[in-house]
């Protein structure tokens, strides 16, 4: 008679372990599923902020190198028409010596 009650009570702790592994499955299976999306949502929210916070950010230091750029650009042109003038005016005033002293020459 122990042999049977032992057993019976094995069949029976079996039968709770079980039912409580099925229940524990549910009820890990249905918070899952309830928090999941939310928790994907929210993911993909941050992810969307970060992703237009990098965006503006890279915009910004474009717009500062763009500018940068075009500030030593500018002042390039400038200093090299500079130059370019002063090289025209070398070359006026060479000519009108040239010309004078081919005026006097001739004279």
């Amino acid at each position: 008679m122990s042999i049977n009650m032992n057993s019976e009570t094995t069949r029976s702790s079996d039968h709770r372990f079980a039912l409580g592994l099925l229940t524990g499955a549910c009820i890990g299976a249905g918070l899952a599923l309830w928090l999941a999306p939310r928790g994907a949502s929210e993911l993909r929210g941050r992810v969307t902020e970060s992703a237009k916070r990098i965006g503006r950010d890279a915009a910004a230091r474009y717009q500062e190198a763009s500018a940068r750029a075009t500030d030593a650009i500018d002042e390039l042109t400038r200093k090299g028409n500079s130059v370019r003038d002063d090289v025209a005016n070398a070359v006026a005033r060479g000519a009108h010596e040239v010309e004078r002293m081919a005026k006097a020459a001739r004279s």
